[in-house]
């Protein structure tokens, strides 16, 4: 991953994640990434989504990228291992893998580019220097 510190959720799959094939279908991999990001800010960073909205910030997935390695089944525990790989006023990268807990093997990694909004405009803005210097952990 990166300099930056990288934390871990654990989730497990539920029914209404399966597919037709019988295992978690791909979109499903994104909320688990999300759920686990949303989780963190507050338990891992001291910094929970809702002290951005309360700035009038909000963050945004510009670029997501998935690498799909191996299928989650019903009932699986899996971790979700994210970190930030890099952060600048533009924005920032996190950086993701999910993990079998039974086997210990990767399931799916990639990254979420995201990028810093004005709530009431929903334009880009800078990442403000304290939240920079706050994620830096």
């Amino acid at each position: 991953m990166s300099n930056y510190s990288t934390f871990e959720t654990e989730l497990r799959v539920r029914p209404d994640d399966i597919d037709m094939f019988q295992h978690v279908h791909n979109s499903k991999y994104f909320d688990y990434v999300l759920a686990a990001r949303y989780d963190q800010m507050e338990r891992c960073y001291g910094m929970a989504m809702e002290k951005f909205m309360e700035r009038g910030f909000g963050w945004v997935v510009r670029t997501a990228h998935v690498d799909y390695k191996r299928a989650l089944t019903m009932g699986d525990y899996f971790i979700v291992k994210t970190g930030i790989e890099t952060i600048n006023d533009k924005g920032c990268r996190v950086a993701f893998t999910l993990t079998n807990k039974a086997t210990n093997k990767v399931c799916c990694d990639g990254y979420f580019d995201y990028v810093m909004i004005d709530m009431a405009t929903g334009r880009g803005v800078k990442v403000p220097e304290d939240v920079i210097e706050h994620y830096g952990i």
